[in-house]
């Protein structure tokens, strides 16, 4: 019977992580001023929050050329923007996911963050906000193959 419940909880994780409405997975960022494609983010659950890092870099700044997180602060200052963990802490209500942080790599600010699945799971309503998510801005993000 155990058995029978954790193979349920696995296959139906494996089947969530796969797209629909989780975010986990692999995302095209998109520039919200410009529509340009900056990079590809992994979103991942540990210890049932979400994460995110930097897997490629798409639209290189050419004011950094090493893409080094020059303005970020702490643990993550001076760190590749490659890998680099950019999102955290994030836990799902509902269809919603929030409670985390994001951090803007090329300008080293952190924002409160509230993101949602959207279109069938094609793309990702991303806002980042101080005090409150009616003071941000939002970024769609495309799901990668």
């Amino acid at each position: 019977m155990v058995a029978v419940a954790v193979l349920g909880m696995v296959l139906a994780q494996a089947g969530w992580a796969q797209g629909g409405s989780s975010p986990v997975g692999r995302w095209r960022t998109m520039d919200d001023a410009t529509g340009k494609a900056k990079s590809i983010v992994v979103l991942y659950l540990e210890n049932g929050k979400l994460y995110g890092k930097v897997e490629k870099i798409l639209d290189p700044d050419p004011t950094n050329p090493e893409e080094i997180c020059r303005k970020c602060e702490g643990e993550q200052h001076d760190k590749p923007i490659l890998g680099l963990r950019m999102l955290w802490d994030m836990t799902a209500s509902g269809a919603e996911w929030g409670s985390g942080m994001i951090l803007d790599p090329h300008t080293g600010s952190t924002y409160r963050c509230i993101m949602t699945v959207v279109e069938n799971g094609a793309r990702l309503k991303v806002r980042g906000y101080v005090g409150v998510p009616m003071l941000g801005r939002t970024q769609y993000w495309v799901r990668e193959p």
